[in-house]
């Protein structure tokens, strides 16, 4: 199949000096190992829905390397393009030749951000008719850097702002300001509102789950003990966002680990893994919270350390790719990557307790992306589950497909 774009190749393209997508780089080679044969794209969902060669994973490689090679520029059309990949990774399973596209996705989002931050504030070239959030967005592009600095370097990096966030979250559901903004209309008012955000406030809303759990969730025990005899001693990371919403899930997780004689070291000055900086662009702030991590659970001499959110572990077994180039820390991540574990795999691994209790249901199990393709974890999820008594695993079809949440993907777009 011929690759066409959409549009065509600029006449004039301005070559950047810094970024990912350069010639002679570790990335280009990752490029390189694409040999065109379209495998992926009956697992790609964008190419599914759109039907589009340049939304596809070969298509997106096209333009990656077109732009390493000085052949199309920064445009808002690969900017579109490059955004519109939900991340999945569905295609690194069907590749062949084992093309890491995560890698590659995230280049592309960093290289697209040295450009916006080399031409700040700059205009889109064209004006989308009926603009999805994210088009939106960039037409206020000095509303959009501020939120953007807030989400990324105030409110995922500190424990405290994000929990007073999503307080003030749980507050609006539970208190009956929601019930009332919506029966008063004020909610329409305030999309309506000319701000940069007009029109875009009421899908996020009508997307919220209702958050549980305490206001501000109960500090994590810094050390749990094993019960019975201790055969291992392993480090947790208990996520950022993942702490605020699914917080009983990670008390879950420390309670089944030391029911299997881990004893479970839940550091208190962890912070944000770093993945949403890294699929966002900001891989040099994923990059610091990296450091800051490998610091803090090198002070522990974990035997492992675990991890049950898989977006989250994904990244945190690729700190070694992440820090490659860092002479301090290269090193020092290759090791705490090797010693990253889902929790599914690491059970598997050292074989469940036996006294478990009676389970009688019937359960089907769908795959994260991330843990299935990005992590390669297939079958511990379903071997724990079969191997809880009264417990029968009913399998889906297309288990594997992209549930479309991709994180906020689905507000964004």
């Amino acid at each position: 199949m011929s690759i066409e774009s959409s549009s065509p190749l600029p006449i004039s393209v301005t070559r950047l000096n810094e970024g990912p997508l350069q010639r002679h780089s570790h990335t280009y080679d990752l490029i390189r190992q694409c040999i065109h044969c379209g495998f992926c794209l009956p697992t790609c969902p964008t190419y599914a829905v759109l039907g589009v060669e340049m939304d596809s994973p070969r298509g997106r490689i096209y333009q990656m390397q077109a732009v390493a090679d000085g052949r199309l520029d920064i445009s808002d059309d690969f900017i579109e393009h490059m955004n519109c990949c939900l991340g999945c990774r569905a295609c690194e399973t069907a590749c062949p030749s084992g093309v890491q596209f995560g890698k590659l996705i995230e280049a592309a989002h960093e290289h697209i951000q040295v450009n916006e931050q080399q031409h700040p504030f700059s205009m889109p070239q064209q004006v989308d008719e009926t603009p999805d959030a994210e088009a939106e967005v960039r037409r206020h592009p000095i509303a959009y850097t501020l939120l953007q600095r807030f989400f990324f370097d105030v409110m995922l990096p500190s424990r405290l702002i994000l929990s007073l966030a999503f307080a003030g979250l749980k507050l609006y559901q539970r208190s009956g300001l929601q019930s009332f903004v919506h029966r008063t209309g004020l909610l329409d008012v305030a999309n309506a509102l000319p701000t940069p955000f007009q029109g875009q406030l009421k899908l996020p809303e009508s997307l919220m789950h209702d958050a549980q759990g305490d206001l501000i969730p109960r500090p994590l025990l810094e050390v749990t003990p094993a019960l019975g005899t201790r055969r291992y001693r392993v480090g947790f990371l208990s996520g950022c966002i993942m702490d605020q919403v699914f917080h009983d899930i990670n008390e879950a997780t420390i309670r089944v680990l030391a029911a299997n004689g881990c004893e479970v070291i839940t550091p208190p000055q962890q912070t944000c893994c770093g993945a949403l900086h890294i699929h966002g662009g900001e891989a040099e702030r994923g990059r610091e919270l990296a450091r800051r991590n490998i610091d803090v659970f090198e002070a522990y001499s974990c035997d492992a350390i675990i991890i049950n959110s898989a977006g989250c572990g994904s990244t945190l077994k690729e700190y070694d790719h992440l820090l490659r180039d860092d002479p301090n820390y290269a090193e020092r991540a290759r090791i705490f990557s090797s010693k990253m574990k889902d929790i599914s795999e690491f059970l598997a691994e050292i074989g469940l307790n036996q006294a478990m209790g009676h389970v009688k249901r019937i359960v089907a199990y769908h795959d994260a992306c991330h843990l299935v393709h990005g992590q390669k974890i297939r079958q511990q999820p379903r071997q724990l589950l079969k191997s809880i008594p009264g417990v029968t695993l009913v399998e889906l079809q297309e288990a594997d497909w992209c549930c479309g949440s991709a994180g906020i993907y689905n507000i964004t777009h």
